[in-house]
């Protein structure tokens, strides 16, 4: 069975806090009513149920207070819409939620009321280390099919890897995917001593998919026109690679979290 983590909406991405989606408390169920976007596993044949973050009632100074709820699949009112048509990532399935007076036991509320916004920080900080190995998997891969490719490839009667050019491009690659891999295995040995790692996992993060980015761009390049046929590797890599600087947090939301690590003003 696959669980899905329901927080994006259409209307909060990066700001998650700003949930719009409502669990109302009736009697021995809540009563759940909203939309999520960009699920990942929430509609294949295999998922189970989808665990959403609901605004459940209010703080004493007016800021909600957001909870963690397990809604199975199959449950009335909600529905899962058709799978999204992706640039890249098509091997994952992505859809959007959505929950009309969708009721579910009491008892499905995931730990603590109001605790929901933290469980899920705490669940991307370790979401951002794997997807830094995602990155970091990326950038490599293009580095052997552009060191595969320089030694078939003939153009002017000799190998384009005899050419300097396509030599520091592919040296360059292969620098910042070592380096990517250092990052993220630095803040996953953190995640499993249990220790703090959330800066590290931003770090990592951060680099590794700025790095993939990079390093499919100058794979496309290499491989010429090739580049852009879909029957070579790089062509998936390439529009794979974006959202590795979108999901678990964009660039943007790293650097803060890194300036906020480093004691910077909020």
């Amino acid at each position: 069975m696959l669980g899905a983590f329901g927080l994006t909406e259409p209307d909060c991405g990066s700001d998650a806090g700003g949930t719009r989606t409502t669990a109302v408390r009736d009697g021995d169920e809540w009563v759940i009513n909203g939309t999520k976007c960009f699920i990942t596993n929430s509609g294949t044949d295999i998922t189970g149920l989808v665990t959403v973050t609901a605004v459940t009632g209010r703080k004493a100074d007016g800021r909600p207070l957001i909870s963690s709820i397990i809604v199975p699949s199959g449950t009335p009112g909600f529905t899962v819409a058709a799978p999204y048509s992706k640039v890249g990532w098509n091997a994952s399935d992505t859809r959007e939620l959505s929950f009309q007076d969708v009721r579910v036991p009491a008892a499905n509320l995931l730990g603590e009321e109001g605790r929901g916004y933290a469980q899920f920080l705490r669940i991307l900080d370790e979401g951002r280390v794997a997807i830094s190995a995602l990155a970091t998997g990326l950038a490599q891969g293009c580095v052997d099919e552009s060191v595969k490719y320089a030694h078939e490839r003939h153009a002017f009667g000799r190998p384009i890897g005899d050419n300097q050019a396509i030599q520091f491009k592919i040296a360059d690659m292969e620098m910042r995917a070592h380096m990517a891999r250092v990052g993220w295995r630095d803040a996953a040995s953190r995640l499993v001593r249990g220790e703090s790692f959330k800066k590290e996992a931003a770090l990592a993060k951060l680099y590794s998919s700025t790095v993939a980015v990079d390093n499919a761009r100058d794979a496309t390049q290499i491989h010429g026109g090739y580049g852009f046929m879909n029957e070579y590797p790089v062509a998936r890599m390439w529009r794979d690679s974006k959202i590795l600087e979108i999901g678990e947090g964009t660039s943007e939301v790293q650097r803060m979290l890194i300036a906020r690590e480093l004691g910077l003003p909020a």
